[in-house]
């Protein structure tokens, strides 16, 4: 059985797991889903998306320093869920001493077919996100370091559940399990890890307004 450590490890190992990756990704807030995307993603600068219109969008992110954004930073976190793993001091950005997150309940499970870990997980005061403004994790620090305060009446959750996929180290889970985020979760469920993906797959539509 995995302990702790070993989960923050591999909340921090994505970026040498996969260099591919095929999957599809959907959101809720409260207990509404939007509509999945699908994606394709080659490191280190490609990703195409079909949205839930059948659109297709292209992104280019040469010299970035994580992987191709859609949309929000939130999607970066969950391919590199580093947010997960390594406390960070909010002055400086650089790691700090202790966690960023404590880990219980640590179990085996299978998402969409593949093994995952999930446990329970609650973000200390070295938690930071890749962006404040959509954390993996809601918490009344972040939100107050990004906004200069929290709504009145906002209830935080004393608990997230999270699951990482073993084999990419992807965050393909992360609900809040109670207050007024109770529910907000991402899905994301892949379907390909580090198979070829040409130059063709990534050119841009030419009558579709490609992003990029």
């Amino acid at each position: 059985m995995p302990d702790a450590d070993a989960f923050r490890a591999l909340a921090r190992s994505s970026p040498e797991r996969w260099t591919t990756l095929r999957f599809t990704e959907r959101r809720r807030r409260g207990w509404a889903w939007s509509e999945p995307v699908r994606a394709w993603l080659r490191r280190p600068d490609l990703l195409r998306v079909e949205d839930a219109t059948g659109r297709v969008h292209v992104l280019r992110e040469v010299g970035a320093d994580h992987d191709p954004m859609w949309q929000d930073y939130r999607w970066v976190a969950e391919l590199r869920p580093v947010e997960l793993a390594d406390g960070l001091a909010p002055d400086t950005g650089e790691l700090a001493a202790g966690t960023a997150v404590e880990v219980d309940g640590l179990r085996e499970v299978e998402h969409a077919g593949r093994p995952a870990w999930e446990a329970l997980v609650v973000p200390t005061d070295r938690y930071e996100p890749r962006c404040g403004c959509c954390p993996l994790l809601r918490s009344r620090r972040v939100d107050e370091l990004e906004w200069g305060g929290v709504p009145e009446g906002v209830e935080y959750p004393s608990a997230h559940l999270v699951r990482l996929d073993v084999a990419t180290g992807v965050c393909v889970w992360a609900e809040a399990l109670d207050g007024t985020y109770a529910g907000g979760t991402h899905d994301l469920r892949i379907e390909a890890v580090d198979e070829p993906m040409g130059e063709e797959l990534f050119s841009r539509p030419r009558q579709q307004g490609a992003i990029g």
